[in-house]
């Protein structure tokens, strides 16, 4: 399955130790904006990220329509590396991974699928590919690093213990 990436969720991600594993299961894919967001600082994350990108777990794709993604920008007031990975994701006709608020409200009102750092993380567990209380020390760390509203924390911590 191929799901283009938000520099957002690949942080996160990255930042929970779990971007390595995703990259097994899955095809990220990342616009050049996205790639230069996420190498713009020197991080453990972003060494990580240019480790995958070298592998090629990671691919790097032109965006495409410069004035679509500009348009995207505006509408939605969203970054350019957002409106880069949301037009790429509506082109390839794939999900976005993406955890920034105004870019989920966009994909909700154009109809675009999405996913976010929690749902992968859950996932995992779903898949009994992480034990529940490394899943919630990982969830923690996504409630430092992320910013969730609400009771979003506490909602991914029911499911991952069972709970509805």
């Amino acid at each position: 399955m191929e799901i283009v990436f938000d520099a957002s969720t690949l942080i996160l991600l990255a930042k929970i130790e779990l971007l390595r594993e995703i990259s097994e299961e899955i095809t990220i894919i990342i616009p050049e904006k996205v790639k230069i967001e996420c190498l713009s600082k020197e991080s453990i994350d972003a060494l990580l990220i240019l480790t995958l990108i070298k592998e090629k777990k990671i691919e790097v794709r032109k965006a495409g329509n410069i004035e679509a993604i500009k348009k995207l920008q505006r509408d939605f007031k969203i970054e350019i590396g957002e409106a880069e990975a949301l037009w790429l994701a509506k082109r390839l006709n794939c999900p976005i991974a993406v955890d920034d608020g105004p870019t989920i409200k966009a994909c909700k009102v154009i109809g675009q699928r999405f996913t976010t750092a929690i749902h992968f993380l859950i996932n995992l567990a779903s898949k009994k590919r992480l034990e529940v209380p490394i899943a919630l020390a990982k969830l923690e760390k996504l409630s430092h690093y992320g910013r969730y509203r609400g009771g979003m924390i506490e909602d991914a911590a029911k499911r991952l213990t069972g709970g509805n």
